[in-house]
């Protein structure tokens, strides 16, 4: 494994849009170039001998190699006269989300070898990037922005609740605990892009296009993973009403993840959002920790 590459950011406090910015000056992005996977193949329901479980993170998966590509172009056409220290958290957030597209794509064809049928879910992502490449640009930072603090939220509750990976194989769930960390490393990076690539809109115009697309993305996000979580099910033999409902469990009861972040889902509306308003580093601290090859400044 090559061995971590830190971005330390604090270069100067910066301004977006007339406010300062609430990035921690002290913040690092760290890309921690790790391989998961190559040795030995996961189990086919790897979390927990749960097909529900590991269908829902296979469906996730299954979306990342695409929309990481989406994500990286979306910020890197905005990156022209960004101040300096929001230029080093992109170059730090490609690297990242390079490094994840590698990773899912490993994960994703273990997926394909143990039996399931993943192409009809790639090709709806196809389909659907090919739609954004029609659309503006700024429209496509903004759906970033959005499915960035998805991501963010989601990566919160991996690390902070142990039940999401529970009894998971070591190897994958590794795998997704190093991408959650990274992603709330990032998680102000095409947030802050987007102020600065609306600095002369008003408050109202940037507030409106951002709440609304949320909407958008929310409706889209459910709907499609959910879709797609009963497709891999179904290839289980797994289907009826009663797989629903498990799967509804899952997602809103225990342990819920859906439920969970819904506070955080909130947040994003309110007056003066930004991601780092809640700084969860504490979160990297304790999991970063539990890599030893990958601890900071090892």
């Amino acid at each position: 494994m090559n061995a971590p590459t830190k971005f330390p950011l604090d270069v100067e406090p910066i301004a977006l849009a007339g406010k300062a910015v609430p990035t921690p000056t002290d913040l690092e992005i760290v890309v921690r170039d790790r391989r998961f996977g190559r040795d030995q193949a996961p189990p086919r329901w790897w979390l927990n001998n749960d097909p529900i479980a590991t269908a829902w993170h296979n469906a996730l998966s299954a979306t990342f190699p695409r929309g990481e590509a989406m994500f990286i172009e979306a910020v890197k056409a905005h990156r022209e006269g960004v101040p300096a220290k929001l230029d080093a958290e992109i170059r730090a957030f490609v690297k990242q989300e390079i490094n994840h597209t590698r990773e899912h794509i490993v994960l994703n064809k273990a997926a394909q070898d143990a039996g399931y049928d993943i192409a009809r879910i790639d090709a709806r992502i196809e389909e659907l990037m090919q739609e954004i490449r029609k659309r503006p640009a700024i429209v496509n930072l903004c759906a970033t922005m959005a499915l960035e603090h998805y991501t963010a939220m989601m990566a919160h509750e991996f690390l902070a609740n142990p039940k999401h990976f529970a009894g998971g194989d070591a190897e994958t769930v590794a795998l997704w605990r190093w991408h959650a960390i990274e992603e709330i490393e990032h998680k102000g990076v095409a947030f802050d892009t987007f102020m600065h690539a609306t600095r002369d809109w008003s408050t109202w115009r940037r507030y409106r296009i951002k709440s609304l697309m949320m909407l958008v993305i929310t409706q889209n996000f459910i709907r499609n993973r959910w879709k797609d979580t009963l497709e891999l099910l179904a290839q289980d033999g797994l289907t009826g009403w009663k797989i629903k409902a498990k799967l509804a469990w899952y997602l809103l009861g225990t342990p819920g993840v859906l439920r969970k972040i819904v506070p955080a889902w909130f947040a994003y509306f309110m007056p003066g959002f930004h991601p780092w308003n809640h700084d969860d580093r504490a979160l990297i601290g304790k999991a970063d920790s539990e890599f030893p090859d990958a601890v900071l400044g090892q």
